[in-house]
């Protein structure tokens, strides 16, 4: 749902240009070539992290917009993909929609790849909104490249929950870690973190841990809370700056990353993610969170 006729929407989704602003894939790679049609009803990108493809407008009418999406690297297909509008009480609702096929050899994958899509087109759809409505998307990456990280003791909790409960959850356990440090007395050595022990998009669960750096974990803590460590390693950091709705982008980013083969991961170290500033004290689109994939 978006606060904006639905002429604005339509507008916005027609012009390839504003892409730029709110793709879920080009935000991944930012100096990936794209080239626009003189017409303006189509454009072809290619990077070395998304691949390369065209995507073309084949359709157009009141409340629709429909495109052919040929992808050329690093597998060739092509799809039929589109957005419905509709407009009510000044709010549009806006579908994206793709349909396509896979060899029948790939018949399991049918469940991973709609769930991967979706949640990329939720990525956009989610940014697409900030930019309509708020004029820009609060959400920056930067990929400065690998990096040693240093170890860190930790006091955290550690829970499974449904990954749209997700925010929500994380909330609760960090108020319940600060408050056990208050009481404790124990001074807290860096900032909060998540690690995320395993994430299955298709059941929509996530089991994760998030805590406080300690300099030494106590001999014995409550109930509820749990003592750890995380091994000095080098790291692939994706940073990024904004909103945490769009840190699924630096998460999506990094294991494109990891796909296009810019780093190979560590199974032995889950990876993990540091809030380096505190979203009381400073504006959402500056909240800076680091995203860290260790590596083999």
């Amino acid at each position: 749902q978006i606060a904006a006729p639905i002429e604005t929407v339509h507008g916005s989704l027609r012009d390839f240009r504003q892409w730029l602003e709110w793709s879920p894939w080009l935000i991944a790679e930012p100096e990936c070539r794209v080239e626009y049609a003189a017409n303006g009803k189509s454009y072809q990108w290619d990077g070395n992290i998304v691949g390369a493809g065209e995507l073309a407008m084949v359709g157009e009418k009141a409340g629709s917009i429909d495109y052919r999406l040929t992808f050329t690297r690093p597998w060739k297909s092509v799809n039929a993909s589109a957005f419905r509008l509709r407009e009510s009480g000044g709010q549009t609702s806006v579908t994206w929609t793709m349909d396509g096929t896979l060899p029948w050899y790939f018949f399991f994958m049918k469940g991973m790849m709609t769930t991967y899509v979706g949640m990329d087109y939720q990525r956009g759809l989610d940014m697409l909104k900030d930019k309509l409505e708020r004029g820009s998307v609060p959400s920056k990456l930067n990929f400065p490249g690998p990096r040693a990280r240093e170890g860190f003791s930790y006091v955290a909790t550690r829970r499974a929950c449904p990954i749209p409960d997700l925010g929500s959850k994380m909330a609760e356990d960090l108020t319940r870690v600060h408050a056990w440090f208050e009481e404790s007395g124990t001074k807290s050595v860096g900032q909060p973190f998540s690690l995320y022990h395993k994430w299955d998009a298709g059941k929509q669960r996530v089991e994760y841990t998030t805590g406080l750096p300690v300099a030494e974990v106590p001999a014995s803590l409550p109930e509820g809370l749990v003592g750890g460590e995380v091994p000095a390693c080098t790291v692939y950091p994706v940073e990024h700056t904004g909103a945490y709705r769009h840190l699924g982008n630096a998460w999506s980013s990094g294991i494109m990353h990891g796909r296009a083969k810019v780093f190979q991961q560590s199974r032995k170290i889950v990876p993990f993610e540091v809030y380096e500033n505190d979203p009381k004290e400073v504006a959402e689109e500056d909240l800076r969170t680091v995203v860290s994939f260790p590596l083999k």
